[in-house]
């Protein structure tokens, strides 16, 4: 098979392998598309020494190939969508319900090879069935998007309640749209035009392009405190951006991070405890709950997370595809096997 390798920060290797073969529990994948996700367009500027060389990517699309032992073989040529976080479920978080935060938890394209390749090994009960039903770009987009429904159910709104999203990338272009579809009102904050005008499009309420000056941040933080916001989700993924949504946060709100920033942020410990101000994180979703909620609100077309599906690249692209992410112009590059 032909898969692409991340052999040191910000260099892929295009490499033939031996098909991998599925163990005991496991199925094996011939991937159709794969999604770029910020998180691997951190991984290709930063590397994993302790993984490297890595196949990145994780989130998959595809059609179960082949089964191993004790797997149902009726599951050959499923279609299917790969959940990529896999907790241990004996660890002290698991047993308590919260997998999402598992010590030992295995993440395709992470901790082991992934998806920007034409076969990948993962367990089948982290094969999820996709109906024909679904289209390819909403299928794709499951992933994020049931990170993005998590953010919001983890969340103290309610349908009716006014949000603010902070950085329309893929999660907070999601976060706008499955929010709208549930009858929140929503804020947004982009410097893109292009991007604003997405959301916009859908119903969002612009109310700064800047994300990083200080009279900006004034004006939205004014704006918040008017419009009675209820929850504020960071998803730039800056320090900086970090620190605006804890400022601009009215009293008695809460601040959502889920942007992946490396960058130490700063706020005044007496600010938040005198507004009531929480602040809380959403890195991924539950096992399985986060994926069947998704699914099917998919499926019931509630939900089209395939908008955010704005470029195409081929697998023999994937060095390409990953620097284009890399500029943040694009809402979603998916790679596409057939190309």
């Amino acid at each position: 098979m032909l898969r692409a390798t991340l052999v040191k920060s910000g260099s892929i290797r295009l490499e033939e392998t031996l098909n991998p073969e599925p163990g005991r529990g496991e199925v094996r994948v011939r991937l159709a598309m794969t999604g770029i996700c910020g998180s691997d367009v951190h991984l290709f500027h930063k590397g994993r020494p302790e993984h490297d060389p890595l196949t990145i990517g994780h989130e998959g699309l595809g059609r179960i190939d082949k089964t191993g032992p004790d797997v149902n073989p009726g599951r050959t040529g499923e279609r299917i969508v790969i959940e990529p976080n896999i907790p241990c479920m004996t660890c002290p978080e698991c047993l308590s319900g919260r997998g999402n935060i598992c010590r030992n938890k295995r993440i395709i394209g992470v901790t082991e090879n992934g998806c920007l390749a034409e076969y990948v090994i993962v367990p089948d009960s982290f094969a999820w069935s996709i109906p024909d039903s679904i289209s390819d770009t909403d299928a794709v987009t499951i992933e994020p998007a049931a990170v993005a429904l998590s953010a919001i159910n983890r969340s103290g709104a309610s349908p009716g309640d006014t949000i603010l999203v902070i950085g329309l990338g893929a999660i907070g272009l999601l976060i706008t749209h499955i929010a709208l579809a549930f009858g929140y009102r929503v804020l947004v904050v982009e410097i893109s035009e292009n991007k604003t005008k997405i959301a916009v499009d859908m119903g969002a309420i612009p109310v700064g392009k800047g994300l990083n000056h200080e009279e900006v941040a004034e004006r939205i933080c004014q704006t918040c405190q008017e419009e009675s916001v209820k929850s504020v989700f960071e998803c730039a993924g800056s320090g900086k951006t970090a620190s605006m949504a804890i400022k601009v946060a009215p009293r008695g709100s809460e601040v959502i991070l889920l942007g992946l920033s490396d960058k130490p942020a700063s706020f005044i410990p007496m600010d938040l405890a005198k507004k009531g101000i929480l602040v809380s994180t959403s890195l991924i979703y539950d096992h399985p709950s986060g994926y069947e909620k998704t699914i099917f609100l998919v499926q019931q077309g509630i939900i089209h997370p395939g908008f955010i599906v704005s470029r195409y690249f081929s697998l023999k692209e994937s060095q390409k595809a990953l620097e284009e992410a890399s500029k943040g112009k694009e809402s979603k590059i998916v790679i596409s096997m057939q190309q």
